[in-house]
């Protein structure tokens, strides 16, 4: 099945020509372009994870989302930018340079096609700054493209009330969450008996400093980590993951809403 987590009568590649060239209101139809990457999340879980977590999410979101909403996914673009996890075998990178051109030429695609409103929902966190970049060079291309730069978790969602404070603070790899969905949505292919927690070492505790704040540091995965696992995934259980599930979920549902009622400001006019 092509569309995997994403509800057949919302899948953009079940379309035919035709029937793209027909739609109604155009403009305000939301297209969202998952994107995610291949790469290491530890030993324990599969190279997918990102392109899971981010294709179910919004699956499941489109599948709450009112009839008179109109919103398609494209298909997930699995590959990204993930060189910093690329001394890990398995993982699978393109350079900054790919990805945009990628991410371009597909807005480029979809306002040919007439459609004006582009959410790129990204799953991976090495590589929203390359998703901001893009939408704002595509914004520049085309004065009536709205195109948003959006990212999986920055939505309301409950997985910080099921954390412990130092995993919210460090689990940003691997770790409690990303296990929990995956057990939820793929538990054959998690090896909890795999799972080991690892928590990113050489960091100061008194330091202004971090790997991802205000005054972040340059890394690379194996700096911080020996087994690819930034937190605990020993912790997590399917019952956390359906509940962080069904909760971005309906945030995104929300989200998704707010992008079809969304007019691009255009005060110089």
């Amino acid at each position: 099945m092509l569309h995997g987590f994403i509800p057949p009568d919302r899948f953009f590649a079940y379309l035919t020509w035709t029937e793209i060239e027909a739609m109604p209101n155009k403009s305000n139809v939301v297209i969202i372009q998952p994107v995610a990457a291949i790469e290491q999340h530890g030993p324990h879980l599969p190279l997918a994870v990102d392109v899971a977590i981010g294709q179910a999410v919004i699956g499941k979101a489109l599948e709450k989302l009112p009839t008179s909403v109109p919103s398609y996914a494209l298909p997930s673009l699995y590959y990204g930018k993930s060189n910093e996890h690329w001394h890990f075998p398995g993982t699978i990178t393109l350079s900054v340079q790919t990805l945009v051109a990628t991410l371009m030429e597909v807005g480029d695609s979809i306002y040919r096609a007439g459609f004006r409103k582009l959410a790129f929902v990204n799953a991976h966190g090495g590589q929203p700054q390359v998703i901001e970049i893009v939408a704002r060079d595509l914004r520049q291309r085309y004065d009536d493209f709205v195109v948003l730069p959006l990212f999986i978790w920055r939505v309301p969602h409950v997985a910080d009330e099921l954390l412990t404070m130092k995993e919210r603070e460090l689990g940003i790899h691997a770790g409690d969450a990303e296990t929990s969905l995956l057990l939820s949505l793929l538990p054959e292919q998690v090896k909890m008996e795999r799972a080991i927690a690892e928590y990113p070492q050489g960091l100061l505790d008194d330091s202004l400093l971090s790997m991802e704040g205000k005054l972040p540091f340059a890394w690379m995965t194996r700096d911080l980590s020996k087994s690819g696992v930034l937190g605990d995934p020993t912790t997590a259980t399917k019952e956390k993951g359906d509940c962080i599930l069904a909760s971005l979920a309906d945030g995104w549902v929300q989200a998704i809403q707010d992008i079809y009622r969304f007019q691009q400001p255009q005060a110089w006019k």
